[in-house]
């Protein structure tokens, strides 16, 4: 995602030599009309009197204008997921626009799992990160009944998930967790600690250990899933309908004199255009970006998302040690969440270590993760990667005869920036006071989770079509104004 001056984004030099990206800069990419679902389409210039919400980059008689439906602000996981749920369950023409590229940021840089084990029925975010699963799994199958590969396209694997607990407390907590999972519908049982030695023989809990374990949870690839993403929106660039901004970040929203509403997003090389909705979708850039769009106007909007650093190691063929499940340590669900104490987050750098463990697609061992406050620092810090180094030999004694310096031309970080909200809870919903201007951000180590089942909640916002979720919990009232 594309911010103002605080915008900070992570290498993007390997996802750009290995994925090309549709030309977006060319004019007659969107001089013609097109008939697509029945509708025709026209992109031009406006001369409709517009204000600048801010004085940076006014727009200028240079500047390269296109005109769309919707505006996207943002090509993670997120904003990419929502440009494909208006492309194929609409009429509308997109455009997405970002600083940096896809990948470049948190979806790149996370583990791809999309497990159940940890969420909580009943929670504010049950429903919608269920809903989003469901259509993860509809995904994959239709990519089957096409004759495709979910692994090869998507990364898709069904590993199931297991949530390791090695105290007495914590098992008493994975067996209450596994009543309420099993009796909000999915497939969980709790397993003993011999149980848990057949499934994962390297792991090793202790006598009194066990795991909540759910075999149907699925990861993916991050990388794959977006090149897909992007293959599939770029299929209505030739129609006229889609485009992307890479490399060309947004400087301002443009108003209209007369209504008030924003009908532009300016960027530092275009002037894009909307005729229904523009879309932030930018991550932990989300909060910097409103306060620098909104700080010279009459809307009210604190949206106090935070950059939240993770670590991830990632060791290339790694022979000393497989798993079979997608492993999580009982404590990352206290790590994850801090909503019974906020105060800790005004406190500085708070770093945690939780054990996780997965084989990406290709056979890689995915060891994680950290949690800190940090800014907008994606720099290593080797001395995080040495505690999950540790961390991780915790829990499979073979790694404690093992030098992580021995692993130096096999070995990966991964850093990201999780989009932390101090509520637990991402923020979905229209603007107040400005009816076309939407957020969709705030999911801190969930996008991926959830990023289906938003795309389809802004969508249906976006249409005022009938919602399928209560979107209620993610509106920014009570929480943002």
């Amino acid at each position: 995602m594309a911010s103002m001056s605080t915008y900070h984004s992570l290498n993007s030099t390997s996802f750009q030599q290995n994925y090309a990206f549709v030309p977006s800069t060319k004019q007659n990419a969107f001089a013609s009309n097109s008939s697509f679902f029945g509708k025709s389409l026209s992109f031009s210039t406006r001369s409709t009197p517009l204000v600048p919400f801010s004085a940076v980059n006014p727009i200028t008689a240079s500047s390269r204008s296109h005109t769309f439906d919707v505006v996207i602000i943002g090509a993670g996981i997120i904003g990419l997921t929502i440009a494909r749920q208006f492309l194929i369950g609409s009429d509308l023409s997109v455009a997405v626009v970002d600083k940096a590229v896809p990948c470049s940021g948190a979806t790149g840089a996370g583990q791809g799992y999309i497990w159940m084990v940890h969420k909580t029925p009943g929670s504010d975010t049950w429903d919608l990160t269920m809903r989003s699963h469901k259509l993860w799994e509809t995904l994959a199958e239709s990519l089957d009944d096409q004759g495709l590969n979910p692994l090869e396209v998507l990364g898709w694997k069904k590993t199931g998930s297991m949530l390791i607990g090695r105290t007495p407390e914590e098992v008493v907590t994975l067996k209450d967790r596994v009543k309420q999972l099993s009796k909000a519908g999915l497939r969980a049982e709790y397993l003993s600690s011999n149980d848990l030695l057949l499934k994962e023989p390297a792991l090793v809990v202790g006598e009194d250990g066990g795991a909540g374990f759910l075999p149907d949870d699925c990861q993916l690839d991050a990388m794959r899933t977006v090149a897909y993403l992007e293959k599939v929106n770029r299929h209505f660039a030739s129609k006229g309908r889609y485009a992307e901004f890479y490399h060309d970040p947004v400087t301002c929203l443009l108003r209209s004199r007369s209504s008030g509403e924003v009908e532009a997003v300016q960027t530092s090389q275009n002037t894009l255009y909307t005729k229904k909705a523009v879309v932030v979708a930018a991550g932990p850039w989300s909060g910097s970006l409103v306060d620098d769009l909104f700080r010279e106007t009459d809307i009210v909007l604190d949206l106090p998302v935070k950059p939240r650093k993770g670590h991830l190691l990632v060791l290339e063929n790694f022979d000393s040690l497989k798993v079979n499940h997608g492993l999580m340590e009982a404590a990352y669900v206290d790590h994850h969440d801090l909503t019974q104490h906020p105060e800790l987050v005004d406190q500085g750098q708070i770093m945690s270590i939780s054990m996780t463990a997965t084989m990406d697609s290709t056979g890689n061992l995915v060891l994680g993760s950290s949690r800190q406050f940090a800014g907008f620092n994606t720099e290593v810090d080797e001395s995080i990667v040495d505690s999950i180094w540790m961390r991780a030999a915790d829990f499979f004694p073979s790694l404690k005869g093992l030098s992580l310096t021995d692993f130096t031309r096999s070995r990966k970080v991964r850093v990201g920036l999780r989009p932390y909200m101090p509520d637990g809870k991402p923020v979905i919903c229209p603007v107040p006071g400005l009816s076309n201007v939407f957020l969709a951000t705030g999911h801190e180590g969930g996008g991926l989770s959830m990023a289906l089942g938003t795309a389809e909640m802004v969508a249906d916002m976006v249409s005022q079509n009938p919602l399928k979720l209560d979107s209620a919990p993610f509106a920014v009232q009570g929480r943002c104004c």
